[in-house]
């Protein structure tokens, strides 16, 4: 092949590439508030599918420390939301009431109290499409009533 053709080959290699599909990150938000009298305000989170990864910001619209009424967003697979939630109640404050390096744990904030609120930011490719996830409050004593379904795709 001579120098000319290669040239040429290689110029139209990179014209076509403008044209290739393109891949991109979509970060999609969403938002959660819990309150002093344990309960989420939503009992239901949505991600669509063609988010690439999730920002979730939790607000504790209530006025007590996190000490004493903390919260914070856990999410798993609903099959390990339970053992998740029980392990976490030993796991103390100082981890955020979630086992450390627990690989059920798909995304977590940590905790906060009132008036203060907290992001985590997390990729979907942990989800499934259409799998069962449960969102909690890992907070001892909050996860029996403070929970929900985040559902993807």
């Amino acid at each position: 092949m001579t120098i000319s053709r290669i040239l040429a080959s290689t110029v139209m290699l990179g014209a076509l590439s403008v044209f290739a599909p393109l891949t991109y990150a979509k970060t999609c938000e969403l938002s959660i508030e819990g309150n002093d009298a344990m309960q989420f305000s939503k009992p239901t989170l949505a991600v669509a599918a063609d988010c690439t990864e999730v920002t979730l910001t939790l607000k504790h619209s209530g006025k007590l420390p996190a000490a004493a009424m903390g919260h914070n967003w856990v999410l798993t697979e609903t099959a390990a939301f339970q053992p998740v939630a029980t392990a976490g109640m030993s796991a103390g404050l100082p981890n955020n009431y979630v086992p450390k390096d627990d690989k059920r744990v798909i995304a977590h904030t940590k905790v906060v109290g009132g008036g203060e609120s907290t992001s985590v930011t997390f990729p979907t490719s942990k989800l499934k499409k259409g799998g069962d996830y449960t969102f909690f409050c890992s907070f001892p004593g909050h996860w029996s009533v403070m929970k929900g379904k985040l559902t993807f795709g």
